[in-house]
């Protein structure tokens, strides 16, 4: 599948979508905030996104991360190396950035292609996309707490933690979204469903403190939910939390 960028998924937020994985630009007085960086061969495409926006790599300001997965941090060390930003993320996910494939699963992975084929198309993308090729990235800046960052957008980081011990969302009120990354999404890799859900056992630290972390979201009261992976949702965020409830842990 090609991959996208969407405009304006929320007012001066932008989607870039390569390999079932979401990159989040955010805009904010000609400077420009990276939320999660992709899968490794995202980096092109990143630096085509902010031409498309009228944006230099100068213009990248800092990078925030939701969590550290690899399919998160995929170009962090890059942007960090290259462009000379910042990266942030919640201080419980610095080992994971560092080590990209030691991270805590409920689940053995390897059954979920088998009980969940249509999983294997979004997989393959992913390992295309350099999956198997994330280097670790060190030297982070720690979220200090909850509430907002000077950063553009001036997001405010809501702990979700239960994906990874360290997830948080990024919630943007003036532009009425939320980041959620994959406290909450509308495409699981490992399962092919989509609709508002969490992330299956296969990547999930503790399902229950996943499910129990979307009454964070649901604080924040956006209108648009920006997910890790799948479409926006734009139906407002708590009918996407009531909706993730009811579909539960897989």
């Amino acid at each position: 599948m090609p991959p996208t960028l969407t405009t304006e998924v929320a007012d001066r937020v932008h989607r870039l979508e390569h390999a079932h994985v979401n990159v989040y630009l955010v805009e904010d007085g000609g400077r420009v905030l990276l939320v999660d960086t992709g899968l490794p061969r995202a980096w092109d495409l990143i630096g085509r996104a902010l031409r498309e926006l009228g944006r230099r790599p100068a213009d990248v300001a800092a990078v925030a991360l939701t969590h550290a997965h690899f399919d998160h941090t995929g170009t962090a060390a890059r942007a960090q190396g290259r462009l000379g930003v910042s990266v942030w993320a919640h201080p419980d996910d610095f080992f994971i950035a560092r080590h990209p494939y030691r991270y805590a699963h409920e689940n053995l992975r390897a059954v979920y292609p088998l009980r969940y084929p249509a999983s294997l198309g979004i997989l393959a993308a992913m390992m295309r996309a350099g999956a198997l090729r994330v280097p670790g990235v060190d030297g982070l800046v720690p979220y200090p707490g909850e509430g907002p960052l000077d950063l553009p957008g001036t997001p405010r980081v809501v702990l979700t933690p239960g994906h990874t011990v360290g997830h948080v969302a990024l919630h943007l009120p003036e532009r009425d979204a939320v980041i959620s990354g994959d406290a909450l999404v509308t495409l699981d890799p490992y399962t092919g469903h989509t609709g508002p859900q969490i992330v299956a056992g296969a990547a999930t630290a503790d399902s229950g403190q996943a499910l129990a972390s979307l009454d964070r979201l649901a604080t924040t009261g956006a209108s648009v939910v920006l997910p890790g992976h799948g479409a926006p949702w734009n139906a407002g965020v708590r009918s996407a939390v009531e909706l993730a409830r009811e579909r539960g842990a897989h």
